[in-house]
C-alpha cells in the first residue's frame, strides 16, 4: 500500500469516527497511529468523557472482531484469556477462548482490576500470544488493546505497573469539551446514540496492508540520532528516576513515520518527533520527587525542557536518501 493510500484510509476512518466524537481530532489521530503501528493506546480521564465511546466507534469503523471487557476487582485472568474445561459429552478437555481472542479488545477501566488480572495482558500485548495451561496460542495479526482508566486518585483503582505502561504506545487524555463542542454533543445525542448508525469503512486487509507499508517512510540517520538523544536524556535527567526504555525509542520512531504520512510526507522531520514525544514517553517516566510521581503536567514540563535542549538536525541531512 502506498503512503498516500494509508493517509486516505486514515482520513476515511477519522471522518467516520467524527460522526460520533466531537472535537477530538488529535486523540483520533493518535488512535489511528496506534492502529497502523500495531500499538496499544491508554485513554485516561475522569468518568463520562467519552473514552469508551471513542474506542467503540473506532472498532465499529473496522471490519474486524471486537470484544469489550469491564474490568472489576473480582475479574480473573481466565475471564480474559479463556479456560480449558472438561466436556462430559466428549469425555475430554476443550478450550473455551476468552475475549482476548479478538482483533480489538476494549479493556474498560483497566485499573479497577487487581494486578494479578492486569498482568494477564503483558504477554498478549507484547508478543501477541497467550499461554494457558502450558500451551501457547497466537492472537490475531491486528490485535490491539484500547484501554481506558480513571485517574489514580479515583476511588477503587490499582495503578498500572511500569511494565504494563511501557507496552502502551500512547497514553492520552480526552479532556473536557469546549462550550461549542458541548452544545454539539447535546444536539448529536438528543434523539438517539449516533454510534448505532456507524458502519465499517475499512477492511481487515486494509489495516494489514497499512501495517506492512508504513515502514517505507524515510528516516535519516540524523533523525534516528535525534530520537536516541531525546530518549537517552530521559535516563540522565536529574528530575527523572526511571527513564524511557529501548521499546520507547522504537515506539517514537514508528509513530513518527505514520504521523509523517498523515502530514503528506514520505520522510520524517524533527517536528514529527517533537509532536509525539509527550504522548509516547510521558507515561513511561517516573519523576524523582515521589510526591509529584507521575503528575502529567510536571512530566510534560520536563520533556519540554529535554526537547528544547536537544540540537535539531538540519534539513539537508533529513532529506538525504529520501
Amino acid at each position: 500500500m502506498e503512503t498516500v493510500c494509508i493517509k486516505e484510509l486514515a482520513l476515511k476512518i477519522k471522518q467516520n469516527i467524527n460522526k460520533v466524537i466531537v472535537g477530538k481530532d488529535e486523540i483520533i489521530d493518535l488512535s489511528l497511529i496506534a492502529l497502523i503501528t500495531s500499538g496499544h493506546i491508554l485513554l485516561e480521564d475522569v468518568p463520562g468523557m467519552g473514552k469508551t465511546v471513542l474506542a467503540k466507534t473506532l472498532a465499529k469503523s473496522l471490519s474486524c472482531s471486537f470484544k469489550r471487557v469491564q474490568f472489576t476487582p473480582d475479574l480473573l485472568p481466565s475471564d480474559l484469556t479463556g479456560i480449558n474445561y472438561y466436556n462430559q459429552k466428549s469425555c475430554e478437555f476443550q478450550f473455551r477462548p476468552g475475549p482476548i481472542f479478538s482483533d480489538i479488545l476494549l479493556a474498560d477501566e483497566i485499573n479497577r482490576a487487581t494486578p494479578r488480572t492486569q498482568s494477564s495482558l503483558l504477554e498478549c500485548m507484547e508478543e501477541r500470544q497467550v499461554t494457558i495451561d502450558g500451551e501457547t496460542r497466537s492472537l490475531g495479526k491486528t490485535f490491539m488493546v484500547i484501554a481506558t482508566q480513571n485517574p489514580v486518585e479515583t476511588h477503587g483503582t490499582f495503578p498500572l505497573p511500569e511494565a504494563q505502561l511501557d507496552r502502551f504506545l500512547f497514553k492520552v487524555s480526552m479532556g473536557y469539551p469546549s462550550n461549542e463542542e458541548g452544545f454539539e454533543i447535546l444536539k448529536r445525542f438528543i434523539g438517539s446514540n449516533p454510534i448505532e448508525n456507524i458502519e465499517p469503512v475499512a477492511s481487515f486487509d486494509d489495516i494489514l496492508a497499512a501495517q506492512k507499508s508504513y515502514s517505507s517512510v524515510h528516516v535519516s540517520d540524523d533523525i534516528l540520532n535525534y530520537i536516541l538523544e531525546i530518549v537517552e536524556k530521559t535516563r540522565s535527567h536529574p528530575d527523572i528516576v526511571l527513564g524511557a526504555s529501548p521499546r520507547a525509542s522504537q515506539a517514537l520512531l514508528k509513530a513518527s513515520q505514520v504521523y509523517a504520512i498523515f502530514k503528506g510526507r514520505s520522510y520524517v522531520i524533527p517536528d514529527d518527533v517533537k509532536y509525539l514525544v509527550n504522548p509516547v514517553l510521558g507515561h513511561r517516566l517516573i519523576l524523582r520527587n515521589s510526591i509529584i510521581g507521575r503528575n502529567n503536567g510536571n512530566i510534560k514540563n520536563v520533556l519540554d525542557q529535554i526537547v528544547s535542549g536537544t540540537p535539531v538536525p538540519t534539513e539537508d541531512n533529513i532529506l538525504k536518501g529520501s
